[in-house]
């Protein structure tokens, strides 16, 4: 591989995205083991690293914060220095886990805008990118990070959504809006938690083509309850093989 294939994986909160961009992960490191691969949680909510059964010890907002402090501690002074020095902090805080390397956004310690970490994430993005082959996003939830234009490029975003009709409209949104705001080759949907005619009811008003349908996965739900990872999962598993055949949908495996 020699760009770097971008999934973004966006849509409502709790729809199940964080899940399927696991599922991901593992398919992927799985099918291609040679490759680099990146996952980058970047939802606030940080369930990608609990999925992947990862735990952080150091986010991007730890970094944006330190290397905050220093520029301010120099007044200017040796700034080229600090910016030589991001890349380090950047490998400290990468994890390997399951066949790729993981990296969280963190969740800032002040309430309320996400502004300068996204704008950071998306510096972050750019600079880590030429590193990898394969990059999979769990996108905060809803149509900010989209919005906000922090995944300006990617080359697959990947909407999910469950059965209803909150959740269908946010996937529709974020469609919109990326179609506004961000340059990407293929886009589809993942329609979670639903039979088969509750997906194709949702195709049929939906903007952008369905990539798979995933019904309820009891043994998703016990992992979950479990604290087990996505590893943890049988190879049968429903959100394994509803992924894989998004995945395929999107030539990707």
């Amino acid at each position: 591989m020699s760009d770097a294939m971008i999934l973004a994986v966006a849509g409502k909160g709790g729809v199940g995205k964080t899940s399927i961009s696991a599922a991901m992960v593992r398919l992927l490191s799985e099918a291609y083991p040679t490759a680099r691969i990146l996952a980058v949680d970047a939802d606030p909510a940080v369930g990608l690293s609990t999925a992947l059964g990862v735990e952080p010890r150091t986010t991007l907002d730890d970094v944006r914060k330190a290397v905050a402090a220093e520029v301010t501690e120099r007044a200017g002074g040796g700034v080229g220095d600090i910016l030589a020095g991001v890349r380090q902090r950047l490998a400290d805080a990468v994890l390997r886990v399951g066949g790729c390397d993981f990296l969280a956004i963190g969740r800032p310690e002040a309430a309320g805008c996400y502004c300068a970490v996204n704008a950071y994430l998306r510096q972050v993005i750019s600079l880590m990118i030429h590193d990898y082959d394969l990059v999979v996003v769990d996108s905060e939830a809803g149509v900010e990070q989209v919005n906000r234009r922090v995944l300006e490029k990617v080359t697959h975003l990947v909407l999910v959504t469950d059965g209803s009709r909150r959740g269908a409209r946010v996937a529709q949104t974020v469609k919109r809006v990326a179609d506004e705001l961000v340059l990407y080759e293929r886009c589809g949907v993942i329609v979670n938690r639903v039979t088969e005619a509750d997906a194709m009811a949702f195709a049929e008003t939906g903007d952008a083509p369905l990539l798979s349908v995933i019904g309820e996965d009891a043994g998703q739900i016990e992992l979950d309850i479990l604290g087990k990872s996505v590893f943890d999962l049988p190879e049968d598993a429903p959100i394994l093989r509803g992924t894989a055949e998004a995945l395929r949908a999107l030539d990707i495996l």
